[in-house]
């Protein structure tokens, strides 16, 4: 199994890309913290998702924009399982505003929970690879909206920009002690924070027409690019982002 005895924590795990992340790494034989903030009924059952699949997992509620939780996150690693191998920061929220009707509200709520826990959590989780050895793997779910724009969505675009320069910095100042930090970039994908699209015939069909695989992503295919970046198998792998966007990024009215 490719993962087989890699601890691996995902924050938002239990629902999602994350949900999805969790029960793929479970299926390789990796045991998996569940950082969540709401529903633990959906935790509990993300929880006998990953035991079924052949993995070991256990929930933590930890505020990922709070640096607190992200140490009561980590310990729980430690806790139940010893050490820490990849840290995947996928924890993330949208406010579909513009630059001229975000408030500061708003703003601050999106880059503490998108970008301040990716910030940290990477920070913590380095510290952690350094102590106990052998390096170790941050993943951030970015989106390809760290590159391209997304009118009427300004904050998220933001913190995605932010993330985008996290794994590039931060992947440049942890390669010596063995420690990668790369970005996945979704594009569009059937989960809950695309419901108003998926849910409106017309905006799903424009949006499945601007993409050149003609659908969104289902959530699985986002997690085998996890599986395979925390394998090993891509070691040589940092600082930069792989994007799994299905070519809407590559796009074109073909004038």
């Amino acid at each position: 199994m490719l993962l087989d005895g890699k601890t691996i924590i995902v924050t938002g795990g239990n629902s999602g890309i994350g949900a999805a992340i969790v029960v793929a790494a479970a299926a390789e034989g990796a045991n998996v913290v569940i950082d969540y903030v709401v529903h633990p009924d959906e935790t509990k059952e993300c929880i006998e998702a990953a035991e079924k699949a052949g993995g070991k997992a256990v929930g933590v509620q930890a505020d990922v924009s709070k640096v607190d939780d992200l140490q009561k996150m980590l310990q729980a690693a430690l806790d139940n399982f010893g050490r820490l191998d990849v840290l995947v920061n996928n924890a993330g929220i949208e406010t579909r505003s513009s630059v001229l009707d975000t408030t500061e509200e708003q703003y601050q709520r999106v880059m503490d929970i998108n970008l301040k826990s990716a910030f940290f959590g990477t920070q913590l989780a380095a510290k952690q690879f350094i102590a106990q050895g052998g390096g170790g793997l941050v993943l951030n779910i970015s989106s390809v909206h760290e590159d391209w724009p997304m009118p009427g969505n300004t904050p998220y675009c933001v913190s995605k920009g932010g993330m985008r320069m996290l794994a590039r910095t931060a992947g440049v100042e942890l390669g010596p002690h063995d420690i990668r930090v790369v970005n996945i970039g979704p594009g569009a994908v059937a989960t809950p924070i695309n419901k108003s699209t998926i849910d409106d015939p017309e905006k799903l069909a424009a949006l499945n027409a601007a993409i050149p695989m003609g659908r969104m992503a289902d959530p699985q295919e986002i997690a085998d690019v996890v599986v395979f970046l925390a394998s090993g198998k891509a070691a040589y792998l940092t600082s930069t982002t792989v994007f799994v966007d299905g070519g809407i990024m590559q796009g074109s009215v073909g004038l």
